[in-house]
């Protein structure tokens, strides 16, 4: 874990950059928290800032560099596309901000592995998506399990298969190159699941490929444009874990029967099927060979940000904060070892570890300032 920076008090300063689709579901939800306060909106596009700083009431707007200038920010939301996640994140390092990447970290474990090495350097934390594990969904599954509910986890099987996101997105080229496909595009949300539950991967074997080389967008402005595909767009994989078990998990762009949300961990004792991982909330339903029930759950639900809040909160706690770099660049590896596994037909070891993430108090209320 970094060093924390613990100068300042009171609400931490957040610059959000990269304004795009998926800048709404943040900007809700940090324009919301008491103990944030989102001071500067920055985007390649200063118009695109100008617009999501006025829909959220945020005071200012404009260039990236503009954003890392001010002394207000002290953690820098990026929410850039996959391939400059590493480049932001180390210029926001550089100008002493804390970062927070959407994922995945970095498109590969090298740069992702550059990244929190200089924020250590620097003192300076880093925090990655997916928070979707901190919502109530999955934080009462992980209780269940670690209470004993299904006896020791010894498989499990995730499944994420769709046409492909070119039907819908009006601009999807980028979630077919490096950084992309199923397995980056998806696979941080599944994986994240399931190394909460096992631990860290020690080795995998996977196959996988690509039906197309070209695809065409199905929506908005651009429908009917091809586009190249560069990376696999189904991936088999066999993951075992450092502490026993293991996970068999698909990730797809090729298939017209839809499966979201589709992950099982089976124990001694009993099944939990776990609610949908790109979600921050759902009931788990135990399987035992009887009828079956239905667990509670309970928690917050807020949505994309809660990260980027336990981080603030442990940030000025002097805490380690639950969605962390090292977490982040260990879905990393499994995934480019995977990829790996795909190109060399056979097993690829993991090496990368991470601190498993405390669970978060069942009280933790993000709407309640603490700091």
């Amino acid at each position: 874990m970094t060093r924390p920076h613990q100068e300042r008090t009171g609400p931490m300063g957040v610059a959000v950059v990269g304004c795009g689709t998926i800048s709404d579901q943040y900007l809700t939800n940090l324009t919301a928290f008491p103990d944030l306060r989102v001071v500067f909106c920055a985007d390649l596009d200063k118009e695109r800032a100008r617009a999501q700083a006025e829909r959220y009431g945020v005071p200012a707007w404009g260039g990236v560099d503009e954003a890392l200038a001010r002394p207000d920010v002290e953690l820098v939301v990026n929410l850039t596309v996959p391939a400059a996640h590493a480049e932001v994140g180390h210029a926001a390092v550089a100008a002493g901000k804390h970062v927070w990447n959407e994922k995945p970290l970095a498109t590969d474990s090298a740069a992702a592995r550059g990244l929190l090495d200089a924020a250590d350097a620097a003192g300076l934390r880093v925090g990655c998506a997916p928070d979707t594990f901190l919502g109530a969904g999955l934080q009462s599954a992980l209780r269940l399990i670690r209470d004993g509910a299904i006896g020791t986890p010894l498989t499990a099987l995730s499944l994420m298969q769709t046409p492909g996101p070119e039907s819908w997105h009006p601009s999807p080229e980028f979630l077919f190159q490096p950084g992309g496909g199923p397995l980056f595009d998806m696979g941080p949300y599944y994986l994240t699941a399931l190394v909460n539950v096992f631990g860290p991967v020690r080795r995998v074997s996977a196959v996988g490929g690509r039906s197309k080389a070209r695809r065409v967008i199905g929506s908005g402005p651009r429908v009917g444009t091809e586009f190249d595909v560069t990376v696999p767009t189904h991936v088999s994989a066999l993951l075992e874990f450092e502490g026993g078990g293991s996970a068999t998990a698909v990730f797809s762009f090729e298939s017209p029967q839809l499966r979201l949300g589709f992950v099982e961990v089976t124990g001694l004792d009993a099944t939990l099927v776990l609610p949908d991982p790109n979600h921050f909330d759902g009931p788990s339903r135990v399987e035992d060979g009887g009828p079956g029930r239905e667990a509670p759950h309970s928690g917050a639900t807020d949505g994309r940000g809660m990260g980027v809040l336990d981080m603030a909160r442990s940030i000025r706690a002097g805490e380690a904060h639950r969605a962390s770099g090292e977490l982040a660049l260990h879905v990393v590896e499994v995934m480019e070892a995977i990829d790996g596994s795909v190109e060399a037909a056979g097993p690829v070891e993991v090496t990368s570890r991470f601190p498993m993430p405390a669970a978060l108090p069942e009280g933790w209320d993000p709407r309640t300032g603490s700091i």
